[in-house]
């Protein structure tokens, strides 16, 4: 036996989808998040990818995640679009609002979708990216259960907290920023912890608020910011955005979303921009630019390459541990 198992993006669609429905999730849902588990897995997003998945899964078991949630969505004025996703999954909601809220960010120039009463949103680079294939410029935020203490604190009061930024060039791809708040993913010290290797003391604290490099007592104590108070200002920023304007749990009051049978709550926000509406040659403009920063000064320009990392996968397939493989194989409903 292999300690590795090849597929093509087709099969890795099948195998999540498979999993997603066998412990009762609709086949709406399992679609959007099978669709959002493969992208995330062939942009080379390996931690928001199959292994994620397995989150959703024990969760949906569990109880965390009501499978069969419709998700209802209003639009109180013509370019705000809010989404109740009823316990289930962010992906779906944003799934069915996509095509309306890109029609509507086009004609007005500028459209938000928020979402609240769901499980952990995934990769948040997946909402803004395709928003960019669109051709809008967008801003996402979310937040989740408490991990990340905030500046001058040393317990745990924000999650994680990423912002992603996308825009597009004329040639199809994007600029795609997706970083956390905190100075590392939380799924880093989970790996740290399995793989029993010890991790920078400026990742974390202690229970006691103390810097440590063990990464089990890191889990039982806080993530740090990036950066300092600043970082921890933009955890802040985030969870007005995210909690705050769509009125999901701050993060203090959010259930954790390994444990126990009760969503966490979290909360999605997404802005987007039609960039042609405000500079007609935006497009192309950025091009240039993008090409100028990257060739004449050597800045990388984060998310270029997504296209081509997906255009890999799908010619030489998704490779997942064997023993993850298994395990998504596995999932049944109890």
């Amino acid at each position: 036996m292999t300690d590795a198992v090849t597929l093509s993006p087709t099969e890795a669609l099948d195998l999540a989808r498979a999993a997603l429905m066998r412990v009762g999730m609709a086949e709406p849902a399992a679609d959007a998040l099978a669709r959002a588990t493969v992208d995330a897995e062939m942009a080379g997003k390996r931690t928001v990818g199959f292994l994620h998945l397995t989150d959703y899964l024990r969760s949906l078991v569990d109880g965390r995640i009501v499978g069969r949630a419709e998700p209802l969505i209003t639009s109180p004025v013509p370019a705000i679009m809010k989404c109740d996703a009823m316990g289930g999954i962010a992906q779906h909601g944003f799934s069915i609002a996509h095509e309306e809220l890109v029609s509507k960010a086009k004609t007005f120039g500028i459209a938000v979708f928020t979402s609240h009463n769901s499980y952990t949103t995934g990769e948040l680079g997946w909402y803004a990216a395709r928003l960019a294939e669109e051709g809008l410029v967008a801003l996402a935020a979310t937040n989740g259960p408490a991990l990340l203490a905030g500046a001058g604190s040393r317990q745990p009061v924000y999650c994680t907290n990423p912002l992603a930024f996308a825009a597009p060039l004329e040639d199809g791809r994007f600029l795609l920023v997706d970083q956390a708040s905190s100075a590392t993913a939380y799924v880093n010290i989970r790996e740290a912890a399995a793989r029993g290797e010890a991790i920078p003391d400026s990742w974390a604290l202690d229970q006691d608020g103390e810097p440590t490099t063990d990464p089990f007592a890191a889990m039982q104590g806080a993530l740090l910011a990036f950066g300092g108070q600043r970082g921890a200002n933009i955890a802040l920023m985030v969870e007005v955005l995210a909690a705050g304007l769509t009125g999901a749990n701050w993060s203090l009051d959010a259930p954790d979303f390994q444990a126990g049978d009760t969503s966490p709550g979290a909360g999605l926000f997404v802005l987007a921009l039609s960039p042609q509406l405000l500079a007609e040659d935006f497009p192309s403009r950025f091009a240039a630019q993008a090409a100028r920063l990257s060739r004449d000064y050597g800045v990388h320009i984060p998310g270029l390459d997504r296209a081509e990392r997906q255009r890999a996968a799908e010619s030489t397939g998704i490779v997942l541990p064997r023993q993850l493989f298994d395990s998504i194989s596995s999932f049944r409903r109890s």
